[in-house]
């Protein structure tokens, strides 16, 4: 049987990590455009790695249980590499609470029941997480304990405080191109 590492975010990020930590390994890569994994299956391929797709949409708990289901067919899951997530210049307030947070949650809980022992999970995360500002030592503790599915309907988690906040753009003291 193979030890699998999953990667979830077929992207450049996901790409690189897997390559450094999945020699030897089958790597499962997992994208919601078909099209992402498939190319990034094919440059991994010639790289000499065992790889295998799935498209995943991290929103959705049952997408998510299937390729938990597809990766432990393959073998021993030991890694997860969560690179998939979108910012609010590509989404909707909503769609980037459903995909970076619900969706991250999701991915944790999952294959946090399947991975094998002395296994390893690695979230890759933007610069979009600080835009919002810190949040107080009640809402870590909420974010950190209320269960997966009830995420959404935290106070903090508001559409409405994400437009707030996100919708200026970035924050002033950061801008692309600027340097200080």
């Amino acid at each position: 049987m193979s030890t699998v590492i999953v990667v979830i975010g077929a992207g450049s990020i996901g790409q690189a990590i897997a390559r450094r930590v999945s020699a030897g390994k089958h790597v499962m890569l997992a994208d919601l455009r078909p099209e992402n994994a498939d190319a990034a299956a094919g440059v991994l391929l010639d790289a000499g790695f065992q790889v295998s797709t799935a498209t995943v949409d991290v929103s959705s708990r049952e997408s998510v249980h299937a390729l938990v289901q597809s990766a432990i067919a393959l073998g021993t899951v030991t890694g997860v590499i969560h690179a998939a997530g979108v910012s609010p210049s590509q989404a909707s307030p909503q769609t980037v609470l459903s995909v970076d947070l619900y969706g991250t949650a999701l991915v944790l809980e999952e294959f946090g029941n399947v991975i094998a022992p002395g296994g390893a999970g690695v979230v890759i995360a933007s610069q979009s997480g600080h835009r919002l500002g810190a949040l107080t030592a009640e809402e870590d503790r909420a974010l950190a304990l209320t269960p997966t599915d009830e995420l959404l309907d935290l106070p903090i988690n508001s559409v409405e405080r994400l437009k707030t906040g996100l919708s200026a753009g970035y924050p002033v003291a950061w801008r692309p191109g600027r340097t200080t």
